[in-house]
């Protein structure tokens, strides 16, 4: 995901840091969203890089109050503000367990078809588990350093609606 376009680049000290950038990222990805397709943040990061930290302040930022764990074993989660209004819902997938690119496709396909029905924030952890790279996602990258974790954020390389894998459906 090293790419040179990326709008912002910060040094996070601690986990509070990111959980306070995901917070910051809710606004940018509930602006995005819009009827029929879901706002895209694609993660990425080595073990213990602070993904579901940032997802934790991400779903703190749209409003939602439950508590948000990693979905490696579940591999996706879905939450929801549960006011009926005030806040965008929230689906948390983690592809790491995925090791065939095929069955990350289709679990992809099938979350993104159920974040558009909810007009939710799809957040994936470990998106190089993918055979492609979806188009319109926001993109973070996460590397430890020895004084906290530097994040890249990069927009969406395209505004146009994404069709998807090319895969079954």
């Amino acid at each position: 995901m090293e790419r040179n376009d990326a709008i912002e680049v910060c040094h996070l000290a601690d986990p509070s840091a990111t959980e306070a950038l995901g917070r910051t990222l809710a606004g940018r990805l509930s602006a995005c969203g819009n009827a029929g397709q879901a706002a895209l943040l694609l993660l990425q990061g080595e073990l213990g890089a602070g993904k579901t930290s940032l997802v934790q302040g991400l779903a703190a930022g749209l409003g939602i109050s439950e508590p948000v764990t990693s979905p490696t074993f579940a591999l996706a989660q879905h939450y929801d503000t549960g006011s009926g209004g005030g806040g965008a819902a929230l689906v948390h997938l983690d592809l790491y367990r995925l090791e065939q690119s095929a069955a990350a496709d289709e679990l992809f396909a099938q979350e993104e078809e159920e974040a558009r029905r909810m007009g939710a924030v799809l957040a994936v952890e470990w998106p190089e588990r993918l055979s492609f790279r979806p188009d319109g996602a926001w993109e973070v990258e996460l590397t430890h350093l020895e004084d906290g974790r530097r994040a890249r954020i990069t927009p969406p390389r395209l505004s146009l609606p994404r069709s998807g894998p090319a895969g079954p459906r």
